[in-house]
């Protein structure tokens, strides 16, 4: 990202010109139909922990579309299979959804997957 393309970026948020924001935040989230993102990031917060923050592909290695199970468990190994409640912009997704897919419905402007589990 350039210099200008980042200041026009903070710019807009820091004077409430969403427009200007989203102008310069599409281009980083355009993809084309066969690519996906390089890596996903993501925030996952339970309650009394400190958050876990990393990176995801969304396509394995073997060119397979990732999933939220897939995700979860990437962070959370056999363990996934007892969280009870999964939550991202107050929505409950299937385990099934691409990770693809979620990242660009469901991010906040801050272009991070922000999942709260339970």
């Amino acid at each position: 990202m350039q210099r200008k393309d980042h200041q026009q970026l903070w710019n807009g948020i820091k004077s409430d010109k969403y427009e200007q924001f989203w102008t310069m935040n599409k281009k980083l989230m355009e993809t084309s139909d066969s690519d996906g993102f390089i890596s996903i990031p993501f925030r996952i917060y339970q309650i009394d922990k400190p958050f876990i923050q990393k990176l995801f592909r969304p396509v394995s290695e073997t060119g397979k579309r990732q999933t939220l199970k897939d995700l979860l468990e990437f962070i959370f190994g056999e363990n996934s299979s007892n969280l009870k409640l999964i939550l991202i912009q107050g929505v409950q997704p299937s385990l099934d959804t691409p990770v693809q897919w979620l990242s660009e419905h469901l991010s906040y402007p801050d272009n991070f997957l922000h999942i709260c589990v339970k």
